[in-house]
């Protein structure tokens, strides 16, 4: 099931994709607190405006050197960082460069959406705090300070779509700025598995509904512009894409 968050004239609302159809089924709550219950109506999905499918209630946790060529033994030998749930942006939505900085790159990654309350969670029991899956770009500002470097607005495009049903073990990544390839590589290059990330991060904070888990990119160079624009595709959920902003 891919759940999308669209854009409305009253406001966002979820649906799930018809893919026979090609037309959006919105729901009458928010799926992540409530029931995925249909309300009948529908919208075609060349005339739907996707907006980020979640705004994480609480954080969005990111991992970085997942995929180094000479990994870590244990993830608590990865790098950990904080987005705040003010960096997030939808399909789009633009990427403001901050003014301290006059560098940006990005990542493309497998985002974990997670589903419900998880604090020291075993790994076999990690799939049970997984919503689903989305993609997402890691903006990354040029500067010492990690704070400002990761948690700036619009550090964290999300989209476009949650897909409830992905298998996250060998899934296909690719980012292009302007169409042409910057990073690619594979789910299945992570030093460790998504159940495995999950767990540690829930050894470090408690996981809330709608939080977000950020599992790495693979390298590459990932430089990017204003004036450019930024496409990141994982295998079978979607493609994310966000334009830069000139300041």
């Amino acid at each position: 099931m891919k759940i999308a968050r669209l854009g409305l004239d009253r406001g966002p609302r979820y649906a799930v994709l018809d893919e026979d159809s090609d037309e959006f089924v919105l729901l009458s709550d928010d799926p992540l607190f409530g029931s995925v219950t249909p309300t009948g109506q529908r919208l075609p999905a060349d005339r739907a405006r996707l907006v980020s499918p979640m705004i994480p209630r609480s954080k969005v946790v990111g991992f970085a050197g997942t995929y180094d060529e000479e990994p870590c033994a244990t993830p608590a030998g990865l790098t950990v960082f904080l987005k705040p749930n003010t960096a997030v942006v939808g399909p789009g939505d633009p990427i403001v460069p901050p003014a301290f900085a006059d560098r940006l790159s990005h990542g493309a990654e497998l985002a974990v959406v997670i589903g419900r309350v998880a604090k020291d969670c075993p790994v076999e029991r990690a799939g049970e705090a997984i919503f689903g899956y989305t993609v997402a770009n890691d903006v990354t500002a040029q500067t010492r300070d990690v704070a400002c470097a990761k948690g700036f607005d619009t550090a964290c495009p999300l989209g476009p779509v949650i897909d409830t049903d992905a298998d996250p073990g060998d899934l296909a990544l690719t980012s292009r700025v302007d169409g042409r390839e910057r990073l690619s590589g594979s789910t299945g290059q992570l030093a460790f598995s998504v159940p495995e990330l999950v767990s540690y991060a829930s050894s470090i904070f408690t996981l809330l509904p709608g939080d977000v888990i950020l599992t790495g990119s693979p390298h590459g160079r990932g430089d990017v512009e204003p004036g450019q624009t930024v496409e990141v595709e994982c295998e079978g959920i979607g493609v994310l894409r966000n334009p830069v902003a000139r300041r």
